[in-house]
């Protein structure tokens, strides 16, 4: 489950992403944009920040700006940044990979292979919408309707 950190962030990158260049905006505006709590989506933006995808400036125009294009930057990358791996399990981790508390075998585990499948297909969708396609509020700019596995 989407922890309200990673919302509230996604939704402030967004707003970003709409703005000419990707930013200045002020903490104050922001966080109106993004309808998150002051105090909580400054400690969101510091993190932000600090993992590479905002800078800040200080002083009357200053403000958060993204760090990159907002094209070039991933709903996974805002998610990572945050919450760590996108996999459900380290086992099924490809930035992050180790075995599960309780797994008692990595290598003869049933769950292994599934949990990779959707860790996978988490990374797919998460990896392929850009800031800039959300802000553009476009079915076609956000690649269409997500094509789910048929189960057979």
């Amino acid at each position: 489950m989407l922890s309200n950190r990673s919302r509230y962030a996604l939704r402030a990158m967004i707003h970003l992403a709409g703005l000419p260049g990707g930013g200045p905006a002020t903490i104050g505006e922001i966080a109106e944009a993004a309808t998150a709590p002051r105090k909580f989506l400054e400690a969101i933006l510091l993190d932000l920040r600090r993992q590479g995808l905002l800078v800040s400036k200080r002083g009357r125009t200053g403000g958060y700006a993204l760090a990159a294009p907002a094209q070039a930057i991933s709903f996974a990358d805002v998610i990572r940044a945050l919450e760590g791996p996108l996999a459900l399990a380290p086992c099924a981790s490809r930035t992050a990979n180790g075995p599960c508390e309780t797994c008692p075998d990595v290598e003869t585990c049933p769950l292994q292979p599934v949990l990779q499948d959707g860790r996978d297909a988490i990374a797919a969708v998460f990896e392929g919408r850009s800031l800039l396609q959300a802000a553009s509020n476009s079915p076609l700019a956000l690649g269409g309707p997500i094509p789910v596995p048929s189960r057979v």
